[in-house]
């Protein structure tokens, strides 16, 4: 099974829960909470953020047909420091971890699905992490750009900028250049 078909059951709504909307700024997790959930993201837009000595530093966005987790307390079921919050309206799907580990280890190749979801998302860490190490703006600002260029279109300026260490000018003059 591949990720395509783990949206086709998602929107099939054969693994959901519940639906959510979230209004703009609105939290679907706060820090310090257990999130056990997995969340499609079937409209709208979400960050990850984190906060650090009273700001915030954006580590990851989610939007339409993406799937987002509080990774580590899904694995641990212990509290995360991770915000999840909604840019604009935005409607969920939510998937408990219950379901989502009955229908993984339901059958082989569904497990082989969980194992390419993990293999992503490090992956993904990985990537953001060379984004940080790249000392050059334009360069964080060019890898991104080519790794994800729906990103421009759904998320703020602010946020970019947050996301790639930068400030909001900077990210404007690169943008333009």
């Amino acid at each position: 099974m591949k990720r395509n078909e783990l949206i086709a059951l998602i929107e099939n709504n054969q693994l959901i829960d519940r639906e959510m909307i979230l209004e703009r700024n609105e939290f679907l997790k706060t820090e310090g909470s257990i999130d056990t959930n997995i969340y499609f993201v079937e409209e709208g837009s979400l960050r990850v953020y984190i906060l650090d000595e009273s700001e915030e530093r954006t580590i990851r966005f989610g939007y339409q047909n993406n799937i987002l987790v509080s990774l580590d307390s899904f694995l641990t079921e212990k509290p995360s420091e991770f915000v999840i919050q909604a840019l604009k309206k935005t409607r969920v799907k939510v998937i408990p971890k219950k379901a989502f580990m009955e229908f993984i280890y339901r059958d082989e190749n569904n497990l082989k699905l969980w194992a390419k979801i993990l293999e992503d998302l490090v992956i993904q860490q990985i990537e953001r992490e060379k984004d940080l190490l790249v000392s050059s703006p334009k360069e964080r600002y060019e890898r991104v750009l080519r790794r994800s260029p729906i990103l421009f279109q759904e998320v703020s300026n602010r946020h970019i900028a947050n996301y790639l260490r930068m400030t909001p000018e900077t990210l404007s003059r690169l943008k333009k250049s």
